[in-house]
């Protein structure tokens, strides 16, 4: 199979072209926010505080898109599930009232996304590892939750690659699989698309490397989010 690369032209008349899909799905962290780091000094922080076994950054990015109780039992195979509720609350209080470290958009979402969303056919969602609280929280923040018409998070549904949430997305929005996308940066994003034959962005921004990236046979394969916007409206 042939898969484009982001070296994609921007042309006149740019505004007026049209998106490929009906639907564009994104996931969060790594592909929109540059989260990463601090996902990871929390979850360190987090288990500092619980005496337990510290991951290394390598073992923390991995995880970075399952949903957190996934995530738990990848990084400390075996803890109950009162361990697990002990974890996400002092990961949750590094997140929220300790760590500083920043999470800014990456570079050209916000112009991306309005060029996206300037196309009256084009709807955007996301499909998220983070917890429902933890997207709203974001959305109020960075006032961006009127960019999209549905989103998924992992605590309300099955966690990636399971398929479900992204079943959910186009069933709430009446898409067909087939005129859907999923932009993501890590193989769970990729793999759950590909489990119901929907069509699949790669980013290599983020937190999984391009070779991994490519064992699931994106579509296109983005070094930056501008390339994404540049595809997905050729």
């Amino acid at each position: 199979m042939a898969v484009e690369t982001s070296a994609v032209e921007m042309l006149p008349g740019q505004a007026s072209r049209r998106c490929r899909y009906s639907l564009v799905i994104f996931d969060w962290d790594g592909t929109l926010m540059d989260s990463a780091a601090r996902i990871v000094a929390c979850m360190q922080a987090a288990a500092r505080e619980l005496q337990w076994p510290v991951p290394d950054d390598a073992a923390v990015r991995d995880i970075i898109g399952l949903g957190l109780p996934e995530a738990v039992a990848v990084l400390f195979p075996g803890v109950t599930l009162s361990e697990q509720d002990r974890l996400r609350e002092a990961y949750g209080h590094q997140f929220r009232a300790v760590d500083r470290i920043p999470t800014p958009f990456f570079p050209g979402v916000a112009e991306g996304i309005r060029r996206l969303r300037d196309d009256a056919a084009c709807r955007l969602a996301v499909a998220t590892g983070k917890s429902r609280r933890g997207l709203d929280r974001v959305f109020g923040h960075e006032s961006c939750g009127s960019w999209f018409v549905a989103s998924r998070t992992a605590d309300l549904t099955r966690s990636k690659p399971h398929p479900l949430m992204l079943e959910e997305l186009v069933a709430e929005c009446g898409v067909p699989v087939a005129e859907a996308v999923m932009v993501g940066d890590t193989e769970y994003d990729l793999e759950m698309a590909r489990a119901i034959g929907m069509d699949r962005v790669a980013v290599t921004y983020g937190v999984h490397e391009r070779q991994r990236l490519m064992r699931s046979e994106p579509q296109f394969v983005a070094d930056d989010f501008s390339s994404v916007v540049e595809w997905l409206l050729a």
